[in-house]
């Protein structure tokens, strides 16, 4: 199942894991806190009950909601309660569990971002909902032009995937507007949020009207996509069919990594974690930039934030396809932008390269993999 978060292009195999990889919304998992696990999980296992192994609640271990409710309030500016979060096994997960919801409810249209999330567009469609394009500029989505007839829209405000501009305060305030007055529901997909390299994050949205958003993270970005750990801090008229709709789904998410995930919050490892990733990813984004600036027909965009960094190129003697072609040749995966279009042919060419993906001894030697294609190819 899909992880949390923007999905990889052509998930790959262990066996056929790419020689440069460069792919957007993956972390280095080779630096996965694996001292840190392992303690917390002695110390969980150490203090255990047997019912820990049982059967678990669907709604998710009451340590994690609890440790999350915090965690989410102090770094992100959320407003919730643990009886108000549920644990699902991805933000694939979250969406598949409230576009399920949404239709039974009678909304037939999920506004979604464009360029934006085209596997979970996919999923949504078929739920059998439409997902009406909702265009992106430089102050992130177009919000002013939902209407009534829109039944819920899927935003990532804090780091726009894949764009990376953030949603302008102005707008953020008039898509409250929006949920609040039409009854509408916001779905925020927080999928990197805690990676912002120029300032403090910029506080999730959710904040601004708890009644009207869900607010969605995960454990991918920040520890790694198999651990298959994600939440929900939902309105509170959404929990009860959530968490029935969790039930029906797959009975619940493991105990044991909610466990150990809860102690590490608790403990702060979970924070220490964050800011060494957070410098060595910052470190990684300025080097790319750095070395981008030799080639002036590529230019990068979006804030100094995230997993990835955005490129885009004059379409006059340069195509995607084909520097795809060539980065897929000297075996360096990355993914381009038009696909991400509601309507490809008509979406802007680009390069989404990821900066974290790879272990810290071989980024440099994808990076200089990367600009090779990029010269070879404006020459």
């Amino acid at each position: 199942m899909p992880t949390s978060g923007p999905i990889p292009p052509n998930p790959v195999s262990a066996a056929a894991v790419p020689r440069y990889d460069l792919r957007p919304g993956l972390p280095d998992v080779s630096a996965f806190p694996i001292r840190s696990w392992l303690g917390a999980t002695r110390r969980v296992l150490a203090s255990a009950r047997p019912e820990i192994f049982g059967a678990g609640d669907p709604q998710g271990r009451l340590e994690l909601r609890a440790a999350l409710a915090d965690y989410l309030g102090r770094t992100r500016g959320v407003i919730t309660t643990p009886d108000r979060i549920v644990i699902t096994s991805g933000f694939y997960q979250s969406v598949q569990l409230l576009s399920g919801l949404l239709r039974a409810r009678g909304v037939t249209a999920v506004a979604m971002e464009d360029p934006g999330h085209n596997v979970y567009r996919e999923l949504i469609q078929r739920t059998g909902l439409i997902t009406p394009a909702l265009a992106v500029n430089g102050h992130g989505a177009r919000v002013e032009t939902l209407t009534r007839e829109i039944g819920a829209v899927i935003v990532t405000p804090s780091h726009q995937y894949p764009t990376g501009v953030p949603l302008h305060p102005q707008r953020c305030h008039l898509l409250c507007e929006w949920a609040r007055s039409t009854g509408g529901l916001v779905m925020e997909d927080d999928y990197d949020g805690e990676f912002r390299y120029d300032r403090q994050p910029v506080g999730a949205l959710q904040g601004l009207s708890p009644g009207h958003v869900v607010y969605c993270g995960t454990a991918s970005k920040t520890l790694g996509p198999a651990l298959r750990l994600a939440w929900m801090a939902l309105p509170p008229d959404l929990v009860s069919p959530v968490v029935q709709a969790k039930r029906e789904t797959d009975l619940h998410t493991e105990s044991l990594g909610q466990l150990v995930l809860a102690d590490l919050i608790a403990t702060r490892a979970y924070d220490r974690h964050i800011r060494a990733a957070r410098l060595r990813y910052r470190r990684r984004r300025e080097l790319l930039l750095e070395q981008l600036a030799a080639f002036p027909a590529f230019t990068p965009h979006g804030v100094p934030a995230g997993l990835h960094t955005l490129v885009t190129f004059p379409t006059e003697g340069l195509s995607e396809d084909k520097l795809l072609a060539e980065c897929a040749t000297r075996g360096i995966a990355l993914r381009g932008l038009t696909e991400l279009y509601h309507r490809p042919t008509a979406g802007t060419p680009g390069l989404l390269v990821g900066f974290a993906a790879a272990a810290q001894h071989s980024y440099p030697l994808a990076l200089d993999a990367l600009l090779s294609v990029l010269a070879d190819t404006a020459l």
